[in-house]
C-alpha cells in the first residue's frame, strides 16, 4: 500500500540546505563492563540493531521524491536494504578527552545524510576513557534520523524498541507494533495521477479548512497586529543570523531530584518550566559576559506535542510508535530581563500557564493544518523562500524542546547506557537549539550552535551549570510569613503623672468704656459671662 509523507513530514526535505540539514540525532553513551565478558564488538551492535530493525517502519523505507516536488513524496520499501551500509565505527584522536567527544559529534551531525536509502544511519564512537565521569571502555552510539521520518516522541519511541530492560536482552518492548507493507515505488503514470489529483482538491480543500478555522485565524491574526506583528517582543541577538555549515555541541547533565527540589520553591512551576528558567539565566550571564545583553527578554520557541495526552502517548507507548511528526510549538519569553532566578521561574511559570497550547500554540497548528492541503510544489516553492537567508522571519532567537525520556536503565548488546544527548537542526535567524532529553533520574541540556555564532559554546555550557546553581542556591522569600516573622513593638512605658500647673491668679475685671455712637464694637478677648 502506497504511503505519502504527510505536508509536515514533507517540509523538513523542502527546508534542508547544504547549511541546514534537517536531521536530528541521539547521542547515547554505553558502559560495557555490563555485558556479557564485559566487553561489546562492533559487530555485536550491528547484529543487535538488525534483530530491532522490524520493531520500527522507518529502518527499511526509503524516499520516493517527484519530479520538481509536484507533489509530496512517497515512502517506499527500500530492495537493497543492507544494515552494514547504515553503521560504521572509529576511534576518538588523542587525547580523547569530552573536547575531543563534542568535536567529534558535531562533525558528524554536520555531514549530509545519504538520501537514497533508509534516512537513518549509526556511528560508533570508541576511545572514551579520558572523559570524567564516564566508566572505562565506554562506547558512545551517535544515530541519526531525518526529520522527515520522525519527530522527538516517535524518535524516542524508536530508539526505546531498539534497547532492553536488562543485560540479558530482554526488549524494553515485547510487542512492537506491525510494520506494514509499503510496496515498491509507483510508476510514472500513477505519480502524475496521483499528483494532478491532488492539485485539483487542494484548493477546494484549503478553502474547507480554511472556513472552519476562520475564528481562531482572526483571533490569532488581530493579536498579532495587536502586540506589533512576529518580532514584536522578539529582541536582536547574536543567535538571529543566517547560520553555517559547521555545528558546535555541548552538554552538561543535571539530576531531576534537584529539578523537583526547584519546582517547590515556586508554587505551580513545571519541569518544563525549570528548563526555560535555567537557559534563560544562562543566555542571561552569557550575553552580559560579551556585553549584548538586551534590555528585552529573549523569546524561545517550544514544541508542543499533538499525539495527545492519550494512553499510549508517550515515548514507550502505542502512541507514538507511528512515525512522522505531529506537533505544533509555541513563543515562551525566558525572562532574561529578569536577574533574580526565582523571580525569573515564577515569570515563566505565569506565563506558560496561560499560553500553553490555547493561546501562543493556536497559530502553529492554524498552520500546520492548512498546509495539509497545499500542492506539493507550492509548499515546497514557500518553504524554501520563507527559511532561506534572505527572508527568514525572526520570530524567535532559540529553540528550547524537553522530551522525556525512560526512567529505568536501558541496554544495548548488554552494554548499558549511562548518558543520553539529543542533537536538531538549526536555522536562518535562530542560531541555537537546547534539547533537553531526560533518562534515569537526569536530564540533559544539549546544546547545538555554529561556530560562527557560538564559537565558545564550552563557556556557554558553564553558564548552564550556574544558572541551574543559582536556581538550587535560592531561597523563596517568605511572602505568607512576614507579618509572624516581624518583632513586635515593645510596650510603651506608663506616662507619669503630669504635676498640677497653677493657674495664674485672675486679672480684675476693668469696667469697658463706652463705645462712641456709629463705632462697631470691638470683639472682647475675655470669657463670655
Amino acid at each position: 500500500m502506497l504511503k505519502q509523507l504527510s505536508a509536515q513530514d514533507a517540509q523538513f526535505l523542502y527546508t534542508q540546505t547544504a547549511n541546514n540539514l534537517t536531521h536530528i540525532m541521539g547521542v547515547y553513551i554505553y558502559d560495557p563492563s555490563t555485558a556479557p565478558g564485559g566487553f561489546v564488538r562492533f559487530k555485536d551492535i550491528i547484529r543487535h540493531v538488525e534483530s530491532r530493525v522490524d520493531t520500527s517502519p522507518l529502518f527499511k523505507r526509503r524516499l520516493h521524491r517527484l519530479p520538481f516536488d509536484m507533489d509530496h513524496p512517497y515512502w517506499v520499501e527500500d530492495e537493497h536494504f543492507d544494515i552494514e551500509a547504515h553503521m560504521s565505527h572509529a576511534r576518538l584522536p588523542e587525547p580523547g578527552d569530552w573536547r575531543q567527544f563534542c568535536i567529534a559529534v558535531a562533525r558528524w551531525f554536520s555531514k549530509p545524510m545519504d538520501m537514497n536509502r533508509p534516512l537513518w544511519d549509526i556511528y560508533i564512537i570508541e576511545g572514551l576513557d579520558r572523559i570524567p565521569g564516564i566508566p572505562k571502555g565506554s562506547f558512545a552510539m551517535l544515530h541519526r534520523v531525518h526529520h522527515a521520518a520522525v519527530d522527538g516522541a516517535s524518535g524516542a519511541h524508536a530508539f526505546i524498541a531498539m534497547s532492553d530492560i536488562d543485560a540479558k536482552g530482554t526488549p524494553a518492548i515485547p510487542e512492537p507494533p506491525p510494520v506494514e507493507e509499503l510496496g515498491k515505488a509507483p510508476s510514472s503514470a500513477e505519480t502524475l495521477s496521483r499528483a494532478w489529483s491532488a492539485s485539483m482538491q487542494s484548493p477546494v480543500k484549503f478553502m474547507n479548512a480554511l472556513m472552519k478555522m476562520s475564528p481562531a485565524i482572526i483571533s490569532s491574526a488581530r493579536r498579532s497586529i495587536a502586540e506589533g506583528g512576529m518580532t514584536a517582543g522578539v529582541p536582536e541577538t547574536r543567535f538571529n543570523v543566517p547560520v553555517g555549515p559547521h555545528k558546535m555541541f555541548d552538554a552538561t547533565t543535571v539530576a531531576l531530584t534537584d529539578v523537583a527540589e526547584i519546582r517547590k520553591k515556586v508554587p505551580g512551576a513545571t519541569v518544563n518550566d525549570v528548563v526555560l528558567t535555567t537557559v534563560g539565566g544562562a543566555l542571561r550571564k552569557y550575553l552580559a559576559k560579551h556585553n549584548e545583553l538586551p534590555k528585552d527578554s529573549l523569546v524561545a520557541v517550544a514544541p508542543i506535542n499533538l499525539r495527545g495526552k492519550e494512553k499510549g502517548a508517550g515515548p514507550g507507548g502505542k502512541g507514538a510508535s507511528k512515525p512522522g511528526n505531529q506537533v505544533s510549538a509555541m513563543s515562551v519569553p525566558i525572562r532574561t530581563d529578569i536577574a533574580d532566578p526565582l523571580a525569573r521561574l515564577a515569570a515563566v511559570r505565569d506565563y506558560t500557564v496561560e499560553a500553553k497550547e490555547a493561546k501562543a500554540g493556536v497559530s502553529a497548528r492554524i498552520m500546520t493544518d492548512l498546509s495539509q492541503h497545499i500542492p506539493g510544489a507550492t509548499m515546497a516553492a514557500v518553504a524554501r523562500l520563507v527559511t532561506s537567508e534572505r527572508f527568514a522571519v525572526r520570530g524567535t532567537n532559540l529553540f528550547i524542546s524537553n522530551v522525556p525520556g525512560a526512567q529505568v536503565p536501558l541496554y544495548l548488546a548488554g552494554a548499558q547506557l549511562v548518558q543520553q544527548h539529543g542533537m536538531a537542526p538549526l536555522a536562518n535567524n535562530m542560531g541555537l537549539f537546547v534539547a533537553t532529553p531526560s533518562y534515569n533520574g537526569r536530564i540533559a541540556f544539549s546544546l547545538i550552535s555554529e561556530r560562527a555564532v557560538m564559537p565558545d559554546i564550552a563557556f556557554f555550557r558553564e553558564c548552564i551549570d550556574e544558572s541551574f546553581a543559582d536556581l538550587m542556591a535560592a531561597v523563596p522569600k517568605p511572602e505568607k510569613a512576614k507579618a509572624a516573622t516581624v518583632k513586635p513593638k515593645p510596650a510603651a512605658k506608663p506616662r507619669a503623672k503630669a504635676k498640677p500647673v497653677p493657674k495664674p491668679a485672675a486679672k480684675p475685671r476693668v469696667k469697658p468704656k463706652a463705645v462712641a455712637k456709629g463705632k462697631k464694637k470691638p470683639p472682647s478677648s475675655s470669657p463670655r459671662t
